[in-house]
């Protein structure tokens, strides 16, 4: 028999773990432990599992694909789940983002997209925002200004990279129209101070903000990035790897926006759980990168392209788009009227079922005991939660959008007992 707790040990402790619950298997918002807890599921693999855990369509495409063919590369051969991909991207996507390539995770989505970038413009550099999460490779770290836990130790990075501030109300203190002219302001003066637009190939930006701590940018905002950057030929790439395939209500944040980027990096709800990523553009960007620069042995997976294929479409028949706005403003209501209770909880924000419930202390400055105390207190009561942003003081809701009334409710009943035990 399987010893759980000493093969435990022998894994890296690179990786930090949020509980000790030993999976033994999952269903729709519910993961059931070895020891026999049952635990709603409101962190979804990290944005994840959009379609809830084994969705029953996922699971017979992926079973189906894995005894037609597991591995085709794309170099060598173009398998149907890929083309099939293509197909379905394309009724979900802006229309004129008619070009795709795939890899296998955030990361290496977002590498794609500055490598695509610099080809298409000829220009070196690249601007992200404070706060932004990317990933965890050279490249990708160095863009990622959320934690410094994530470059610790591993600097000198990647040159060429400028930091600009994300339209962030709450941490400024002011309304989200001086914060969005504020910070319209500080990123002109970084292109007229640090990286000038004719060696600026592209600006990355989260819709919202992820691991920053849930953020979503006022309109204006978003409006007058597109002009700024329309008017120096410097592209847009939509970092979309949290928030999009209906985590939002939308397929894509940038949709409540209407932006319409140059580039989007997609991953996390693509597939249910499998590993695959992309990096969707103009066709006639595409063909500005040169190829062969850029590649891979995995990327487009049969078998992850599949479950992308059975992803989408369950979506749509489903209608969980739908329900994610619905459960969204169900979740919505429930945080603002706990918030008239608890003055701990500085501010709920969010778009469908991307909520962020954010924690300061009576001074205003963030308030992470609190946060990780809830969630500590949640996981007691058989939920999952995590925290984001810089402080680690914002709690943030990504269930599944499958979710629901009663789960919802299941779930704000907890919430409000966790937050109840921490602050009494």
């Amino acid at each position: 028999m399987t010893n759980y707790k000493e093969n435990f040990e022998h894994l890296s402790p690179v990786w930090t773990h949020h509980t000790d619950i030993v999976v033994d298997h999952a269903e729709g918002c519910y993961l059931y432990a070895t020891d026999g807890r049952k635990i709603l599921d409101f962190a979804c693999g990290i944005g994840v599992t959009n379609t809830g855990h084994c969705h029953p369509k996922v699971v017979a495409a992926i079973r189906e694909q894995a005894g037609l063919l597991l591995h085709g590369q794309a170099n060598l051969v173009t398998h149907k789940p890929m083309l099939e991909l293509v197909e379905e991207l394309r009724t979900i996507v802006p229309k004129s983002m008619d070009g795709f390539f795939f890899s296998n995770s955030g990361a290496e989505a977002v590498e794609g997209a500055l490598k695509l970038a610099r080809h298409a413009t000829g220009r070196p550099n690249v601007i992200v925002f404070q706060g932004s999460f990317h990933g965890r490779t050279v490249a990708t770290m160095t863009m990622t200004t959320s934690k410094t836990i994530y470059k610790n130790g591993y600097q000198p990075l990647m040159p060429g990279v400028f930091v600009t501030p994300y339209p962030y109300a709450v941490k400024y203190g002011w309304d989200e129209e001086k914060t969005s002219q504020w910070c319209l302001d500080e990123f002109e003066t970084l292109l007229a101070s640090q990286t000038a637009p004719a060696e600026t190939a592209s600006v990355f930006i989260e819709p919202v903000l992820g691991e920053g701590g849930y953020v979503v940018p006022p309109a204006s905002f978003m409006k007058g990035l597109r002009e700024i950057c329309s008017k120096h030929g410097i592209l847009i790439v939509a970092d979309e790897i949290q928030s999009g395939f209906g985590r939002t209500g939308k397929w894509f944040a940038n949709e409540y926006f209407e932006l319409e980027p140059d580039i989007m990096t997609v991953a996390k709800g693509l597939a249910s759980g499998m590993p695959i990523s992309g990096v969707i553009s103009r066709l006639e960007l595409m063909k500005k990168w040169i190829p062969g620069s850029h590649g891979g042995t995995y990327g487009g997976n049969a078998v992850a392209a599949a479950a992308g294929v059975a992803t989408i479409r369950a979506m749509k028949e489903e209608k969980m788009l739908e329900n994610a706005l619905a459960r969204g403003s169900q979740l919505m209501a429930g945080l603002s009227h706990l918030r008239e209770s608890y003055p701990q909880i500085a501010d709920v924000r969010g778009l469908g079922l991307m909520v962020g419930t954010e924690f300061r202390d009576a001074k205003g400055k963030p308030d992470k005991p609190t946060a990780k105390g809830v969630v500590a207190e949640c996981a007691k009561r058989n939920m999952m939660l995590l925290t984001a942003g810089t402080w680690d003081n914002t709690i943030r809701w990504i269930p599944p959008l499958i979710v629901s009334q009663e789960q919802m409710n299941d779930a704000l009943g907890i919430f409000e007992e966790s937050l109840a035990a921490v602050t009494k």
